[in-house]
């Protein structure tokens, strides 16, 4: 298998030195008949860094990057994108910035090579659409019509669409979706490209591993407010460190064991049949976790020590519950 051409993606323009931040977000309020689904939100992105903006269903997230993006309008607060207006200044941002939409965006009867052609004659010094095509795996389907992709390919061409013109700035909207694990990692790889070249990458994703794997900051919204924020590594470590994973019958009662661990300690039950315990991972918590099992006749399974993950993180600030 021949190694992936190197691309060009450096940005087009240096980004301004006034400007500290790619995208900055202060108080940014969206109300739709009168629901608040962003309320007062804030956030910053930074050039050269991947930004995952988090949250279940229906948080906000969306309605906060279509906003950043220029596609609605805010009801209050303050957003600004290197440094312009995404409304008022769309056509002095439009060349710098990159957008990959979850789906949609391209005519079904066009073909790749067409759309990436089409979409390179916009720019003033884009990448070379063929070595887009051989990147992005789409060279054996470069003149397939749009509509006649699979899926994972329509995502690829998404992508090689937003960075085509070497923007400073892009959008990605759930950028592995529904991609095999191959693509995903020449997806990751390009994303690496980007940052490495001082881009700001803003992205949404509901793999958690990936943000985990990609992302220099994390900001998880919820309810249309930022409940966490920080590295994952800050994130990780706010659980306290190390922890308890094992498995045994789903719904267990856990009241009983939360009061008998060690002061600081938690058990929640964070899928079903699969339990976690935060705390110090010491002989007093072990002691205490097979006690229990032994007093309700359970017997665990994998039963190991880890450290928190950002999807421990995610639920544990957003609850567990089921989002429509």
């Amino acid at each position: 298998m021949a190694p992936a051409p190197t691309l060009n993606v450096v940005p087009a323009a240096d980004p301004p030195t006034a400007v500290q931040y790619a995208v900055e977000v202060a108080g940014l309020i969206k109300r739709y008949g009168g629901r608040a689904v962003v309320n007062g939100l804030t956030l910053t992105a930074a050039y050269g860094a991947v930004t995952a903006v988090l949250g279940p269903n229906g948080a906000g997230k969306t309605t906060t990057i279509e906003t950043c993006e220029g596609f609605r309008l805010a009801d209050a607060g303050c957003v600004r994108v290197l440094g312009l207006d995404p409304v008022r200044d769309a056509a002095q941002l439009r060349p710098r910035v990159g957008v990959m939409l979850q789906e949609g965006g391209v005519y079904g009867s066009i073909s790749p090579q067409a759309a990436l052609d089409h979409a390179a004659s916009l720019y003033g010094h884009p990448q070379r659409p063929l070595d887009l095509l051989d990147r992005m795996g789409l060279g054996a389907v470069a003149k397939t019509s749009f509509k006649r992709l699979s899926g994972g390919q329509q995502q690829r061409l998404g992508l090689a669409l937003a960075v085509i013109g070497r923007p400073e700035l892009v959008f990605l909207d759930e950028p592995t979706a529904g991609l095999d694990p191959q693509s995903r990692h020449s997806t990751w790889e390009l994303i690496a490209d980007l940052r490495q070249a001082g881009v700001a990458v803003v992205l949404t994703t509901h793999y958690l591993e990936e943000a985990e794997q990609l992302a220099d900051h994390v900001v998880i919204v919820d309810s249309g407010e930022v409940v966490a924020q920080g590295s994952p590594a800050q994130l990780t470590a706010s659980l306290g460190g190390e922890a308890l994973r094992f498995s045994a019958p789903p719904r267990l009662d856990l009241s009983g064991l939360s009061a008998a661990l060690p002061a600081g300690a938690t058990a929640t039950e964070v899928s079903p049949g699969s339990y976690y315990v935060s705390g110090q991972v010491a002989a007093e918590l072990l002691a205490t976790v097979t006690q229990w099992c032994s007093m309700y006749e359970v017997a665990p399974t994998s039963l190991a020590t880890e450290r928190p993950s950002l999807q421990d993180v995610f639920l544990a600030v957003t609850g567990r519950e089921l989002r429509s």
